[in-house]
């Protein structure tokens, strides 16, 4: 990640994805067969490690039944 704001940014996401998946009642095992991505790749999103592409932040909220940007309001 290029600067301290990126890490900020990608933290918040995966903070935000983890409490929307807590709340709809989901463990990431099913988000990551409903999404079809890695459980590691999940995990890895939720303690922003890493920063995962536009297309797999659809495949996590089709899979949720949210919509997309709805993983973007923190």
């Amino acid at each position: 990640m290029k600067t301290q704001e990126d890490k900020i940014f990608v933290k918040k996401f995966g903070k935000n994805l983890r409490k929307v998946r807590k709340s709809k009642k989901i463990s990431m095992t099913k988000l990551a067969f409903d999404s079809g991505l890695e459980y590691s790749q999940i995990s890895r999103i939720e303690l922003g490690q890493i920063n995962t592409s536009i297309a797999a932040a659809n495949s996590i909220a089709l899979a949720l039944k949210i919509e997309t940007k709805d993983l973007f309001d923190f």
